[in-house]
């Protein structure tokens, strides 16, 4: 995200502290993210629905208390989610599921130029359920939401050495499994 994009932001969040109804600027911008962010951790449309409605109720709820914490804005809505989906298992006493999505394990292989074959993709997806969620949670901020160490540890509130630390043993628990060297091509 560019300075320019994440000042926008701020001032978007700045018109939502004076004006609620300016709020739906971000929503719009965000909806589908998070929708999409909470579905790959339920698998349901309609808890997912639920679970985002009260995301941005939450923010909106909130906005007023908004600081800048040194991440762009879609960070807090995915802490909220975040925090919201959680809450849901604890409640529910259920597992979280994870839905991976082939579509987004394509686009990586993709961006990394790397020949892979139907039988290394259903293996990798194999693998990945077998991860556990804390490790998920940290592929999915990482590769799939795009987020950089800081922002996922602000998201996960954890420290940003420990969103790496998740991060490299997800990825090493991988390559033990493949018994392969997996190339590492993140963002710093």
């Amino acid at each position: 995200m560019t300075d320019a994009e994440i000042r926008l932001e701020y001032e978007a969040i700045d018109r939502a502290k004076k004006n609620p109804a300016a709020f739906g600027v971000l929503y719009e911008k965000y909806f589908d993210r998070i929708f999409n962010f909470i579905y790959t951790q339920t698998d349901d449309e309609e808890l997912t629905a639920d679970l985002c409605s009260q995301t941005f109720l939450i923010a909106l709820g909130n906005v007023h208390k908004y600081e800048f914490r040194g991440v762009p804005v879609s960070a807090w809505f995915y802490k909220i989610a975040s925090n919201e989906v959680n809450r849901y298992y604890r409640k529910s006493k259920s597992r979280k599921v994870y839905s991976l999505d082939e579509v987004h394990l394509r686009e990586l292989f993709d961006k990394q130029e790397e020949e892979y074959s139907e039988d290394i993709l259903a293996r990798l997806i194999e693998y990945m359920r077998d991860l556990p969620g804390e490790m998920l949670e940290v592929l999915q901020l990482r590769f799939f939401e795009e987020k950089d160490f800081k922002e996922i540890a602000f998201i996960l509130d954890i420290s940003e050495s420990s969103a790496k630390m998740r991060t490299y043993r997800a990825l090493d628990q991988l390559r033990v499994k493949f018994n392969v060297k997996v190339k590492y091509h993140g963002k710093e």
